[in-house]
């Protein structure tokens, strides 16, 4: 029996197409039935590269008997997490008051309505160890729906309630102070497993957001210690068992305490983000284990979860096929030889805007410290392709496609900041404003009309959060119930939504001086700062954001001229190299290369940064600013300022 998912965009959904569950996909159509039979709904959540989540599919969602159970008593939709963000934000939100092990699948029991209550993640088709089976959980919540409406009701709506508050309240903390930060460095060091590496105990996450905040550039010595601890600790997940030695990639996270045992997932967002940390690592301190494993995550990315049509797939699934037997991480327990002759786990192929702009930005930048232009070329593949298949003629963005399909899934506001700044750093490293000026575009349709030019269209009914509103409003069956939820600043495994414009709209500031963008970052850190502080772990892009706002920027354009002088003698063409040599390392805020036509293109658009910019004698000339004041050009490597 096909069901309502076989014509799903997302591969997830797709996989559950064939079960005896009579699903809806995430909509109104599911609600207007639960109405109408006056029954709730079991929203089920999780994502294609989910080990219990397939578990879950096999053992439950697979038996008739359970099957049944659910089409009688309830209206059964499954969601995947990666292509609705923000349902899956909203109801996690709401889980957490029945349940303290979040995680997936998360099967959520709703009114219809769209307010929960009662929530639950993997249960077993029978009863084990003192957990209820899911028949069990299932007549259980039958029977508190039938026998007690009303106080299910009345219970759920108030939660709903206390949520929309909560999400409502802002945080109006001032920007964190030079102490502050060092103080956050110093909690996160006193969290450092001095004898495994990584923080905490088990298991260990490769928290990739944290690196981005150790590695920023500042004065002092406790963030020379921060920039220490993040060079041990990657130089340990990198000789660990979170690494795949044969493939190169790093998997979702370690069982044990010393790094073994992996969920041997490989996501997207990890990947881009630790490319992102072994980069700037070796940008720092040049060394070859920093190169090797980056050189390893870029060609895990393009080689394996880049798709034909160049975007890049969400992630590649820790289950495959061994010896006739489904197995989770028996593929990558083998060795090169041993993979040979067998089948590599499936990648979910689904493209994501954001993450899109996550891996585009980290392959643009590691292309220019390694000189790797393939690399960059990847990078162009994937932005020209997600500009092809996400942006709608009136700019607006979707979230997902799959096979160049989009979806209609609502974007969040990360496809918004992550991609804008993917695009910003693509832009810089090959010198074509286009790029840039999507960003630009991007990061407008997010700010209140009052900020932006009147060309640029905004939805001004939208709420504002952090001083950005949502275009489109979000997900309208959210909106409807009240459930929406769009300022939830945490980001332990990638950046949040807040925190990803906050810093595209930093980069824009750095790059064309326009206030309004600066005023979006310090926004966007005032909004997160006290959770952050307090919890600087779980909020690593948010204080590098904070890190990067306390001093001025550091800006270097190097332009050169249009056309290589084929007459150039040997001493101008060393100093050229010389110079492209010592950009490699450099660590500077904006970091561009251009020829001198591409340098008056951008002043032409409106990034003054570039105004003026020409090339001395032929020779690749270097303008060194801080915040737009710039030094005399240099055209040699020992007239540039020390970092």
């Amino acid at each position: 029996m096909t069901n309502r998912l076989a014509e799903a965009m997302s591969p997830y959904l797709r996989s559950h197409a064939e079960q005896p569950v009579d699903w809806y996909p995430w909509g109104p159509e599911a609600f207007a039935e639960a109405a109408r039979r006056d029954v709730p709904l079991l929203v089920s959540i999780g994502y294609s590269t989910c080990h219990w989540c397939h578990v879950m599919a096999r053992e439950s969602f697979s038996d008739e008997h359970i099957a049944d159970l659910l089409g009688r008593d309830f209206v059964a939709v499954k969601v995947d997490r990666e292509e609705h963000p923000d349902v899956d934000a909203s109801y996690l939100a709401a889980a957490g008051a029945f349940t303290r092990d979040l995680g997936w699948p998360l099967n959520v029991f709703v009114t219809p309505r769209g307010h929960v209550f009662h929530a639950g993640t993997y249960s077993p088709p029978v009863p084990l160890r003192g957990h209820p089976s899911f028949p069990q959980v299932l007549e259980a919540v039958r029977v508190a729906w039938t026998e007690r409406r009303e106080q299910v009701v009345e219970s759920a709506d108030g939660l709903a309630r206390a949520i929309a508050e909560t999400m409502a309240s802002t945080d109006d903390a001032p920007l964190p102070e030079p102490g502050d930060l060092d103080a956050a460095i110093m909690a996160v060091e006193a969290l450092e497993d001095q004898e495994l590496g990584g923080f905490g105990t088990a298991p260990k996450f490769p928290m990739a957001p944290l690196f981005d905040f150790l590695l920023t550039p500042r004065e002092g010595e406790v963030a020379r210690r921060g920039v220490d601890l993040a060079q041990r600790t990657l130089r340990t997940m990198g000789a660990s068992a979170l690494r795949d030695p044969v493939e190169g990639g790093f998997f979702r996270y370690a069982v044990n305490r010393d790094w073994t045992e992996p969920h041997y997932e490989r996501m997207l967002t990890d990947n881009a983000l630790l490319l992102t940390a072994y980069t700037r690592a070796w940008a720092e301190r040049p060394s070859s284990w920093a190169a090797s494993v980056a050189a390893g995550i870029a060609e895990f990315l393009i080689g394996t979860l880049q798709q034909p049509s160049g975007g890049f797939g969400s992630a590649q699934d820790s289950e495959s096929v061994v010896d006739g037997v489904g197995s989770e991480g028996g593929y990558y327990r083998r060795d090169a030889d041993g993979r040979a002759t067998l089948t590599p786990p499936a990648v979910d192929r689904k493209v994501l805007a954001g993450w899109n702009g996550l891996a585009i930005g980290a392959l643009a930048e590691a292309s220019t410290v390694f000189t790797r232009p393939e690399w960059l070329e990847s990078a162009r593949w994937a932005a020209d392709a997600v500009a092809e298949n996400h942006l709608g003629s009136d700019g607006t963005l979707a979230r997902a496609s799959l096979d160049e399909r989009r979806s209609g899934a609502a974007a969040a506001l990360e496809d918004y900041g992550m991609l804008s700044e993917g695009l910003l750093r693509l832009g810089l490293a090959t010198g074509e404003v286009r790029y840039a000026e999507v960003a630009r575009d991007l990061v407008d349709r997010c700010l209140p009309a009052d900020t932006v030019p009147d060309e640029t269209m905004t939805d001004a009914s939208s709420n504002t959060v952090a001083g950005f509103i949502l275009p489109g409003g979000g997900d309208p069956v959210l909106s409807a119930q009240g459930m929406r939820i769009d300022g939830d600043p945490s980001e332990g495994a990638y950046p949040s939504g807040i925190s990803s414009l906050g810093r595209a709209s930093l980069l824009l500031f750095q790059l064309t001086a326009d206030g309004r963008f600066r005023d979006a970052a310090v926004g966007a850190v005032r909004f997160a700062a006290s959770a952050a502080l307090s919890a600087p772990t779980a909020f690593g892009a948010s204080l590098a954001l904070a890190a990067s706002l306390t001093g001025p920027a550091s800006q270097l354009i190097v332009v050169g001229p249009d056309r290589a002088d084929p007459d150039e003698d040997e001493d101008r063409a060393t100093a050229d190299r010389a110079m492209r040599d010592a950009v490699r390392t450099r660590r500077d805020d904006v970091i561009a290369v251009v020829s001198e036509r591409q340098a008056a293109a951008w002043a032409m658009s409106g990034f003054d940064l570039f105004a003026e910019r020409t090339s001395r004698d032929g020779r690749l000339t270097a303008y060194h600013c801080r915040d737009f004041v710039c030094r005399l050009p240099a055209t040699d490597v020992a007239q540039l300022d020390a970092r």
